[in-house]
Parts: structure tokens; sequence; C-alpha cells
């Protein structure tokens, strides 16, 4: 079967080996272009996908948009019979969907139709979702609202984070990916169209959205860490600068939202009904750190207020 494959971040890399190993042809991949990252900025970095494609000796094209008719009559060249895209990044038009054979398919990191949308796996730990999983859907010109083929569900642990989380899924998301395919090749593909009354919408991750709100509970506060760790990072403030915290364990000791109960042996702040000792933080403009080596220097002190 000949593949063309979009992606960009490193989600993406597990399901593109895999369409390799169990021999599909990926006869194109397409993903964003280099970015300047650092603090000069001065350096361009390929998406990890390039990466990924290139060690495979893959063919990859990098459109700073996937449009055109250059691009266009690119991937008609390529004669696909069918688009897998995992994370790519952009919103692909009608033109392209319907060029494979078979059309396309997208690696969504939620059961649908729950959490449609660009942040499904934080949006799935700040609703306290016991269960989250992968959705093999095919593309239509919704966001997120085709036919569901096939699908694979994992429990989500009261220590996962964004970022353990985000490994374990792109793991599944590959296996649910082949596990289509096999599918499809048998004659055996039966896709289910979404159920509208059940669908919720994982929006994308704004500033605001990361500040942890300790008035709304221990447990509120402690999903907010996790949802937003590594990135951005759950924050909240301090002397007017602001501080991310990660690794929270919730204490069943109440006292006022956000104030500092302790710093020893990791610092500990109010939320209510409860507190939530914090094992790191990060400053703004310092690395991530242990709370115990923050508070020893310049850091919180007992009886401060976090807001």
């Amino acid at each position: 079967m000949r593949v063309v494959f979009f992606g960009t971040p490193a989600f993406a890399v597990p399901s593109l080996r895999a369409l390799v190993e169990e021999g599909a042809e990926v006869v194109g991949v397409v993903t964003q272009p280099d970015r300047p990252q650092g603090r000069s900025r001065s350096v361009l970095v390929p998406p990890p996908v390039k990466v990924t494609a290139q060690d495979l000796g893959l063919p990859v094209q990098q459109p700073e948009r996937p449009r055109g008719d250059l691009f266009v009559a690119w991937l008609r060249r390529l004669a696909p019979d069918l688009g897998v895209v995992v994370a790519y990044g952009h919103i692909l038009r009608p033109e392209i969907l319907a060029l494979p054979t078979h059309g396309m398919v997208n690696v969504h990191a939620s059961l649908l139709p729950r959490h449609r949308g660009a942040a499904p796996i934080q949006a799935a730990i700040l609703a306290n979702d016991p269960v989250t999983g992968v959705s093999i859907m095919q593309m239509d010109a919704g966001m997120d609202t085709g036919p569901v083929v096939h699908q694979r569900s994992l429990p989500i642990t009261d220590s996962d984070t964004a970022g353990t989380l985000t490994d374990r899924l792109a793991d599944l998301g590959a296996q649910a990916l082949v596990e289509a395919l096999v599918m499809l090749q048998r004659g055996e593909w039966r896709p289910v169209r979404q159920d509208q009354a059940h669908a919720t919408h994982a929006a994308k991750i704004d500033h605001d959205t990361a500040r942890i709100r300790w008035e709304e509970g221990p447990e509120a506060a402690a999903r907010r860490i996790r949802a937003f760790d590594p990135v951005p990072g759950a924050w909240t403030v301090l002397n007017d600068l602001e501080v991310k915290c990660f690794g929270p364990t919730i204490l069943p000791h109440p006292a006022e939202p956000g104030l500092v109960v302790g710093t020893e042996p990791v610092l500990i702040i109010g939320a209510g009904s409860g507190s939530v000792a914090i094992a790191q933080v990060q400053p703004a403009g310092k690395r991530r750190m242990p709370s115990t080596e923050w508070s020893r220097g310049r850091g919180a002190r007992a009886g401060q207020h976090f807001a």
C-alpha cells in the first residue's frame, strides 16, 4: 500500500516507524519547516518527523502551508493509496483529503468524539478522565468530526503527566494505525459516525489556561500541574513573578488557598480543603529545580501567598 505521511512532532514518530516496519510503502513524508530554537534563535532545528524520515531514507517535503499547485502536483505524482496524518499542525484542504484512493486517516489522541481539537491529552487530565485512548478517524472537512475506523484505550494514572501520557499514546496510536491498515486490506474497514451529542472540544492552550487556581481545591490544582508538564508548565505568581510548578502530591491538610504552609522537605501550598506538595519549580528565567533548592535560595517562605 502506497502511503503519504503528514506529521511533525515526536508524537508522530512511532506511527511513521510502524508503517515502515509493517511493510507499507511510504512514498512521501510531509512535515513543517525547520524552526529557529534557542535563545539566539539563530539555529534552525528540524522537526522530529523529518529527522526520522531522513534516517529511513524517505522523501520529505516541508511546505510552509500544504497547498498550491506545485504541492498538489507533487502529491498526485506519488499516487498514494492512503494518507496518514499524525499531529501535522495544519488543516488540510478538501482537495488534499480526497487525493489518495482511500482518503486520509488521522491518529487522534482521544476517544472521539470526546476531546476534539488541539489539546486532547491535556484536556483528558484536566477533566479527570479515568480512561483515554486513540482514534483512527477518516478525515473530513470538519475539526476531528470524521467517522471513526478503530479505537484503542488505556487508563490514566494518578501520576500521569501530559508528557508521560503523550509517550504512551504515541505508541498506542502506532499500534492502532497498523491494526486499522490490516482491517482495510482485509475489507473489514467499517467507519462509524461520531455521536455529535457526546462531543467535547479541547481548545488550544493559552497562557491563562495553564495558571494554577489554588481556590479550586487540591485535586484540581494537581491535575492542572500534571496536565501542563512538561510544557508550557502550570504557573502561579509569588512577589509578582511567575513560578512554574511540577510534581504535585495532594496532602489532606486544609489551608488557605495559595498560602505557603512550609518549604521543607518540599514546598507545600494551601488549596482550601487540602494542600499540594510541589516537588520541582521553575522560576521565571531559570532552570527547573527541586523546590527545596529554590526555597533555600531566594524562593518561597512560609506564610507567603501565591496568587
